[in-house]
């Protein structure tokens, strides 16, 4: 049976009214039940608190400290989560208040990821953020960590507390995680040279935790990563190559979902997935249409990928952001046909359904081959080696037979125009306006 778990949703009353206009209160508890029921607790009470000033020993006030532990003796509860960021100090004297163990909301996000983290290199991104949360939080531990001991040299000094000791062995662990993942990004560096050689662009699909990335990332690959009705259920990027339609082919990147208040620890932690996001030719963000908080959302979404270095204003970098406002398949019919009628960078589309998927897909064809230059190319009939060379380096738009003389007409990525000059000198005509080497 699950255990039994409190959801405390803390409300500043000074949040600005724009603030209030994006994301209300019920929404935020609504989410923070959401977490809470992805780590298998059963949540038998939830309530929002309002805090007109925080209280450095508590964070929440006298009297609503006492109310929850008055509620907390009659129900019992193995665990309180407390939806804001708690210190050291105030964690433990809930704890001590409450008779209960207590979790903040980095704690909870951290417990999620580190149930869900299936690669290697997942684990280890979960392990440091966890380190660097913990570290701080020693001050909590229990009794043990009072006493001192004399050491043997390897397990600490002479007069040593095992405080002191735990710090230096989760300082030591966390330099040496660093030190795997560096080789990580190494790794994932040679792979992005590699995937530059072919090349093939990468667009990387971006969002709300939950807003349907996985669901979508199957539909378009037809692959079958986990897409469930759970916050975070991806955690560990996942590439697969697509062939769109006209012909050009991409690597699609799944990556983890975003969330308001995102714990720094993850951001820094997980910044060797992220730097998928951070190489992507196009960046794709993927947006629950049918929720109350769609465009909160957004905006959460949006400072997560400036707080990467990815400009809101993705185009001043040269790299288009396309928005996709998906499960339209929930929304009222007029609503629905509104949306699919809207053009530009911006498409209405349900990855379960389907429906706005061809649009989605000739969107990405035309992010992708915005630079690519257009040129004709004459071959011999003959000329196999030539051909095939043509189909393996370009994207053929048309091909025109005339006895035994081909023509072809060919979208080149800019850094394979020199290929085609080299070997075909004399062959080839560019199309004016269809771009520069730059």
């Amino acid at each position: 049976m699950a255990s039994r778990a409190f959801v405390i949703h803390v409300e500043p009353k000074g949040r600005t009214a724009s603030a209030r206009a994006l994301r209300d209160a019920e929404a935020r508890l609504a989410e923070a039940v959401g977490l809470t029921a992805a780590i298998q607790l059963d949540v038998v009470e939830a309530q929002i608190a309002p805090l007109a000033r925080p209280i450095p020993a508590t964070l929440l006030g006298s009297g609503k400290v006492d109310e929850i532990a008055a509620l907390a003796k009659a129900e019992e509860p193995e665990v309180i989560i407390v939806n804001a960021h708690l210190t050291p100090v105030q964690q433990r004297n809930l704890e001590k208040a409450w008779n209960s163990k207590v979790l903040d909301r980095t704690a909870v996000i951290l417990e999620i990821f580190g149930a869900r983290a299936a690669t290697r290199e997942g684990r280890l991104q979960v392990e440091l953020a966890h380190l660097n949360y913990q570290r701080s939080r020693l001050v909590r531990s229990w009794t043990h960590l009072e006493r001192q001991r004399g050491g043997f040299g390897f397990l600490g000094g002479p007069g040593e507390s095992q405080i002191e000791t735990d710090r230096r062995l989760i300082a030591g662990r966390i330099t040496r995680i660093k030190k795997e993942l560096e080789t990580v990004k190494r790794t994932r560096g040679l792979g992005r040279q590699a995937r530059k050689k072919v090349p093939f662009p990468v667009v990387a699909l971006v969002g709300y935790t939950n807003a349907g990335k996985s669901t979508l990332f199957n539909r378009l690959t037809e692959s079958e990563v986990l897409a469930k009705d759970l916050l975070f259920a991806t955690l560990d990027p996942t590439m697969r190559g697509v062939k769109l339609p006209k012909g050009t082919r991409i690597i699609l990147s799944d990556t983890v979902g975003f969330i308001a208040d995102l714990p720094t620890e993850l951001i820094a932690a997980f910044r060797a997935t992220l730097e998928e996001v951070l190489e992507a030719d196009v960046i794709v963000h993927v947006r629950d249409a049918a929720h109350d908080e769609t465009a909160a959302q957004k905006a959460d979404v949006l400072a997560v990928l400036e707080e990467l270095g990815v400009p809101s204003a993705s185009k001043s970098a040269g790299r288009p952001m396309l928005e996709v406002l998906n499960k339209i398949d929930l929304l009222e019919p007029g609503q629905r046909a509104g949306l699919l009628g809207r053009k530009g960078e911006v498409i209405a589309a349900s990855a379960l359904t389907g429906e706005g998927i061809p649009a989605l897909l000739e969107a990405f064809e035309t992010a992708v081959t915005r630079g690519n230059i257009t040129l004709t190319l004459k071959l011999d009939a003959a000329d196999g080696s030539d051909l095939a060379f043509a189909y393996r380096h370009a994207q053929v738009l048309e091909r025109r037979e005339r006895g035994d003389k081909i023509s072809l007409s060919l979208r080149v990525h800019p850094d394979d125009l020199g290929r085609f000059e080299s070997r075909f000198p004399k062959k080839i005509v560019l199309e004016q306006g269809s771009g520069s080497r730059s």
